[in-house]
């Protein structure tokens, strides 16, 4: 018997283009899924920590996200702020991929940030 996938489906792999973000809702909780330039998945809150703007939308290059409002720039592995004017991580999720489909769970933030609260 093989073990489960932890977390939720989330994505095929495939629909996650390289150096791009999926923007995806859990409960209402944004979450950007991003394939960094060497093709690695990774979860991260969609939020800026500085201001109100989704990631998702900001350039990927390396393994950092930045976005777009006021270029802060964002470790995709730690969720920490590489670029003023965030100073807050973002928090980081836990990845399980199992062939083509992505797997979040949202219940274990991996750096340490603020979890987010479902009701």
């Amino acid at each position: 018997m093989t073990d489960q996938p932890k977390g939720e489906f989330v994505c095929k792999s495939d629909e996650i283009q390289l150096k791009q973000a999926l923007r995806v809702l859990i409960d209402d909780y944004p979450v950007a899924i991003v394939k960094d330039s060497m093709g690695e998945i990774h979860a991260i809150g969609d939020t800026c920590s500085h201001a109100d703007i989704s990631l998702s939308e900001g350039e990927v290059e390396g393994c950092m996200i930045e976005c777009w409002g006021h270029g802060s720039q964002f470790d995709l592995r730690t969720g920490e702020p590489l670029q003023l004017p965030a100073y807050d991580p973002v928090p980081v999720f836990a990845v399980d991929i199992r062939g083509d489909e992505v797997y979040v769970d949202f219940t274990n933030v991996v750096n340490g940030a603020e979890a987010p609260t479902f009701s």
